[in-house]
Protein backbone atom coordinates (compact mmCIF):
# COMPACT_ATOMS: atom_id res chain seq x y z
CA UNK A 1 0.00 0.00 0.00
CA UNK A 2 2.81 2.23 -0.35
CA UNK A 3 1.67 5.50 -1.46
CA UNK A 4 -1.70 4.96 -0.07
CA UNK A 5 -3.32 6.81 3.32
CA UNK A 6 -4.95 3.33 4.12
CA UNK A 7 -4.05 1.25 7.06
CA UNK A 8 -6.27 -1.59 5.19
CA UNK A 9 -8.07 -1.90 1.49
CA UNK A 10 -11.17 -1.79 1.09
CA UNK A 11 -13.61 -3.60 -1.76
CA UNK A 12 -15.16 -1.26 -4.09
CA UNK A 13 -19.25 -2.51 -4.89
CA UNK A 14 -18.58 -1.00 -8.60
CA UNK A 15 -17.47 -1.57 -12.38
CA UNK A 16 -18.00 2.70 -12.70
CA UNK A 17 -14.48 3.93 -13.99
CA UNK A 18 -15.29 7.07 -12.47
CA UNK A 19 -15.46 6.36 -8.75
CA UNK A 20 -12.21 3.66 -9.39
CA UNK A 21 -10.37 7.00 -10.13
CA UNK A 22 -11.59 8.90 -7.74
CA UNK A 23 -10.63 6.08 -4.77
CA UNK A 24 -7.05 5.70 -6.55
CA UNK A 25 -6.39 9.75 -6.90
CA UNK A 26 -7.36 9.81 -3.32
CA UNK A 27 -4.37 7.35 -1.89
CA UNK A 28 -7.47 4.59 -0.97
CA UNK A 29 -6.66 0.84 -1.42
CA UNK A 30 -9.23 -0.91 -2.68
CA UNK A 31 -9.86 -3.58 -4.79
CA UNK A 32 -13.01 -3.68 -7.32
CA UNK A 33 -15.76 -5.73 -7.52
CA UNK A 34 -19.03 -6.12 -9.69
CA UNK A 35 -22.07 -7.27 -6.81
CA UNK A 36 -24.68 -9.08 -8.17
CA UNK A 37 -27.97 -7.17 -7.60
CA UNK A 38 -31.46 -6.44 -9.67
CA UNK A 39 -31.32 -2.96 -9.13
CA UNK A 40 -34.42 -2.03 -11.07
CA UNK A 41 -36.08 -4.79 -9.04
CA UNK A 42 -35.38 -2.83 -5.35
CA UNK A 43 -36.30 0.08 -7.34
CA UNK A 44 -39.52 -1.29 -8.24
CA UNK A 45 -40.17 -2.17 -4.61
CA UNK A 46 -39.34 1.61 -3.19
CA UNK A 47 -42.10 2.54 -5.76
CA UNK A 48 -43.01 6.30 -4.56
CA UNK A 49 -39.76 6.81 -2.60
CA UNK A 50 -37.63 9.93 -2.99
CA UNK A 51 -34.95 9.91 -5.36
CA UNK A 52 -32.40 10.03 -2.82
CA UNK A 53 -34.03 7.34 -0.75
CA UNK A 54 -33.56 4.88 -3.45
CA UNK A 55 -30.06 5.90 -4.33
CA UNK A 56 -29.15 4.90 -0.73
CA UNK A 57 -30.55 1.75 -0.83
CA UNK A 58 -29.42 0.85 -4.23
CA UNK A 59 -25.71 1.80 -2.66
CA UNK A 60 -26.66 -0.38 0.98
CA UNK A 61 -27.45 -2.97 -1.35
CA UNK A 62 -24.41 -3.16 -3.44
CA UNK A 63 -22.46 -2.46 -0.38
CA UNK A 64 -24.24 -5.59 1.32
CA UNK A 65 -24.26 -7.84 -1.37
CA UNK A 66 -20.61 -8.78 -1.72
CA UNK A 67 -18.62 -10.46 1.25
CA UNK A 68 -15.14 -9.38 1.92
CA UNK A 69 -12.67 -9.14 4.80
CA UNK A 70 -12.93 -5.70 5.50
CA UNK A 71 -15.17 -3.03 4.36
CA UNK A 72 -17.45 -2.84 1.06
CA UNK A 73 -18.05 0.34 -0.15
CA UNK A 74 -21.01 0.43 -2.43
CA UNK A 75 -22.56 3.46 -4.63
CA UNK A 76 -25.24 4.54 -6.83
CA UNK A 77 -26.20 7.64 -8.56
CA UNK A 78 -29.44 9.16 -9.76
CA UNK A 79 -30.91 11.54 -12.03
CA UNK A 80 -34.35 13.34 -11.38
CA UNK A 81 -35.99 16.09 -13.88
CA UNK A 82 -39.11 17.50 -13.66
CA UNK A 83 -40.20 14.95 -11.14
CA UNK A 84 -39.24 11.95 -13.75
CA UNK A 85 -36.36 9.67 -12.48
CA UNK A 86 -33.85 8.20 -14.93
CA UNK A 87 -32.09 5.05 -15.40
CA UNK A 88 -28.63 4.38 -17.84
CA UNK A 89 -29.79 4.15 -21.57
CA UNK A 90 -30.04 0.71 -23.08
CA UNK A 91 -29.53 2.37 -26.39
CA UNK A 92 -28.66 5.06 -28.50
CA UNK A 93 -31.84 6.12 -29.68
CA UNK A 94 -33.03 6.01 -26.11
CA UNK A 95 -30.07 8.27 -25.01
CA UNK A 96 -31.21 10.68 -27.72
CA UNK A 97 -34.99 10.72 -26.52
CA UNK A 98 -33.35 11.37 -22.67
CA UNK A 99 -31.74 14.35 -23.57
CA UNK A 100 -33.96 16.01 -25.24
CA UNK A 101 -36.04 15.27 -22.46
CA UNK A 102 -33.30 17.03 -20.23
CA UNK A 103 -32.84 19.72 -22.97
CA UNK A 104 -33.21 23.41 -20.68
CA UNK A 105 -34.17 22.13 -17.87
CA UNK A 106 -32.88 21.42 -14.51
CA UNK A 107 -31.26 18.01 -13.70
CA UNK A 108 -31.00 16.91 -10.01
CA UNK A 109 -28.77 14.51 -9.33
CA UNK A 110 -28.24 12.12 -6.19
CA UNK A 111 -25.39 10.27 -5.22
CA UNK A 112 -25.03 7.75 -2.15
CA UNK A 113 -22.54 6.07 -0.63
CA UNK A 114 -22.32 3.08 1.93
CA UNK A 115 -19.99 1.24 3.79
CA UNK A 116 -20.67 -2.65 5.02
CA UNK A 117 -18.91 -4.92 7.08
CA UNK A 118 -19.84 -8.59 6.99
CA UNK A 119 -22.54 -8.03 4.88
CA UNK A 120 -24.11 -5.13 7.46
CA UNK A 121 -24.28 -1.59 6.82
CA UNK A 122 -22.18 0.86 9.21
CA UNK A 123 -22.69 4.06 7.22
CA UNK A 124 -24.92 5.81 4.52
CA UNK A 125 -24.65 9.21 3.33
CA UNK A 126 -25.58 10.94 0.19
CA UNK A 127 -25.35 14.28 -1.86
CA UNK A 128 -27.07 15.71 -4.91
CA UNK A 129 -26.10 18.62 -7.51
CA UNK A 130 -28.36 20.69 -9.45
CA UNK A 131 -26.98 20.55 -13.18
CA UNK A 132 -28.78 23.17 -15.84
CA UNK A 133 -29.10 21.55 -18.99
CA UNK A 134 -28.93 24.49 -21.74
CA UNK A 135 -31.14 23.82 -25.38
CA UNK A 136 -29.54 21.50 -27.31
CA UNK A 137 -30.28 21.24 -30.71
CA UNK A 138 -30.90 17.75 -32.98
CA UNK A 139 -27.63 18.44 -34.38
CA UNK A 140 -25.65 18.73 -31.19
CA UNK A 141 -27.38 15.66 -30.02
CA UNK A 142 -26.10 13.50 -32.61
CA UNK A 143 -22.69 14.77 -32.73
CA UNK A 144 -22.75 14.32 -28.65
CA UNK A 145 -23.83 10.49 -29.36
CA UNK A 146 -21.89 9.80 -32.08
CA UNK A 147 -18.35 11.02 -30.15
CA UNK A 148 -19.58 9.67 -26.89
CA UNK A 149 -21.89 6.50 -27.80
CA UNK A 150 -21.53 3.59 -25.94
CA UNK A 151 -19.36 5.33 -23.38
CA UNK A 152 -22.41 7.19 -22.06
CA UNK A 153 -24.50 3.85 -22.10
CA UNK A 154 -23.14 3.52 -18.41
CA UNK A 155 -24.27 6.71 -17.25
CA UNK A 156 -27.21 8.12 -15.68
CA UNK A 157 -28.03 11.82 -17.17
CA UNK A 158 -26.21 10.23 -20.65
CA UNK A 159 -23.12 12.38 -19.72
CA UNK A 160 -19.31 11.78 -18.34
CA UNK A 161 -18.47 14.97 -16.94
CA UNK A 162 -14.76 14.23 -17.02
CA UNK A 163 -15.43 13.93 -20.75
CA UNK A 164 -17.17 16.20 -23.18
CA UNK A 165 -20.38 16.26 -20.66
CA UNK A 166 -19.76 19.95 -19.39
CA UNK A 167 -20.83 20.53 -23.38
CA UNK A 168 -24.46 19.77 -22.34
CA UNK A 169 -24.46 22.21 -19.39
CA UNK A 170 -24.97 25.69 -18.53
CA UNK A 171 -23.55 25.33 -15.16
CA UNK A 172 -23.16 23.13 -12.25
CA UNK A 173 -24.18 23.73 -8.51
CA UNK A 174 -22.73 20.97 -6.31
CA UNK A 175 -19.94 18.97 -5.18
CA UNK A 176 -17.38 17.87 -8.10
CA UNK A 177 -17.24 14.86 -6.64
CA UNK A 178 -21.40 13.95 -6.45
CA UNK A 179 -21.23 15.10 -9.96
CA UNK A 180 -18.65 12.08 -10.68
CA UNK A 181 -20.90 9.78 -8.62
CA UNK A 182 -19.87 9.59 -5.04
CA UNK A 183 -20.00 11.99 -2.35
CA UNK A 184 -16.41 11.39 -1.87
CA UNK A 185 -15.44 13.39 1.08
CA UNK A 186 -18.21 12.16 2.90
CA UNK A 187 -17.13 8.75 2.41
CA UNK A 188 -13.51 10.10 3.21
CA UNK A 189 -14.82 11.27 6.76
CA UNK A 190 -16.59 7.74 7.07
CA UNK A 191 -13.40 5.89 6.04
CA UNK A 192 -11.26 7.51 9.06
CA UNK A 193 -14.69 6.88 11.47
CA UNK A 194 -13.61 3.31 10.48
CA UNK A 195 -9.98 3.35 11.06
CA UNK A 196 -9.31 2.37 7.62
CA UNK A 197 -8.16 5.79 6.44
CA UNK A 198 -5.09 7.74 8.72
CA UNK A 199 -7.08 10.42 10.42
Amino acid sequence: MSGSFSREAIVLASGSASRRTMLEAAGIAFEARSPEIDERALEAEMKGAEPAEIAQALAAAKAAALRADGLVLGSDSLVEVEGRRFDKPATREEAADHLRFFSGKVMTLHSAAALARDGRIVWIGSDFARLIVRDLSEDFIAAYLDAEWPAVSHCVGVFRIEGPGPQLFESIIGDQFTVLGMPLLQVLAALREEGVLLA
